[in-house]
């Protein structure tokens, strides 16, 4: 056995299991719902303004107010700005974009 093959079998029987358990582990949720806030609704403009927490899969980090499309407008009846919300937003098209909206309890 050469001396590589030594170091890399060493180094396999240090990090090999644990490496193997983080491998076979469930995957990590994505983050289902988003909390905020309404700041404005623009029906004329399929848009809707929030001020929310961070969205992981947007790697964004930080809480901060945006502006996002509405996927269906009639969703946009149902709520209000001031209104606390839970909702869904993914990329459509490259604009982030409102998936589902409900008022929080």
């Amino acid at each position: 056995m050469t001396r590589k093959m030594m170091m890399i079998a060493a180094v396999m029987a240090v990090f090999g299991t644990p490496l193997m358990a983080i491998a076979q582990s469930e995957p990590v949720q994505a983050q289902a719902s988003i909390d905020g806030q309404v700041t404005k609704v623009d029906e004329s403009a399929q848009k809707i303004t929030i001020k929310h927490g961070p969205i992981k899969k947007f790697e964004m980090d930080e809480g901060m107010t945006m502006v996002f499309r509405a996927q269906d407008p009639a969703m946009l009846k149902a709520v209000k700005a001031g209104d606390k919300v839970k909702f869904e937003a993914e990329r459509v098209n490259g604009q982030f974009t409102v998936t589902k909206i409900e008022k929080a309890k």
